[in-house]
């Protein structure tokens, strides 16, 4: 059996992380991924004449280590890859009612471009051929 998920896209807003009371650090990040809108069946253009897009946003959950590099080296507007595992989870809110909730949990995240001038010059080169 796999649960394997690859995704390519732009961070959406800055990370943010957090610390459990165990002490655990979770770092969370949302990835939009674009595909071609399409009607009746085809792709068609915007109002500016590009190809219009539908866009998903995928909730990102990056444990110790992993979360701590892409809270300090990850900005909004970076493109990034993603590998990882879909999880699912289901909790009850305070009217009793069920609610359901999926998220990626990242194993590997590769920054393919930098992020907003001057905020991570440290970070790991990355591999532009």
């Amino acid at each position: 059996m796999t649960n394997l998920v690859i995704l390519v896209g732009r961070i959406a807003r800055d990370p943010e992380t957090r610390t459990t009371q165990s002490g655990t650090s979770i770092t969370s990040i949302s990835v939009v991924t674009d595909r071609p809108a399409r009607k009746d069946g085809k792709t068609y253009k915007d109002e500016n004449g590009y190809t219009a897009k539908d866009s998903e946003f995928h909730r990102v959950t990056c444990f110790n280590g992993l979360g701590e590099n892409v809270a300090k080296y990850c900005t909004k507007g970076q493109m990034v890859s993603v590998e990882g595992r879909i999880h699912y989870t289901q909790w009850e809110d305070e009217s009793g009612t069920k609610r359901y909730g999926c998220e990626i949990i990242a194993d590997k995240v590769d920054f393919l471009t930098k992020g907003r001038s001057g905020t991570n010059e440290d970070a790991p080169d990355i591999d532009e051929d």
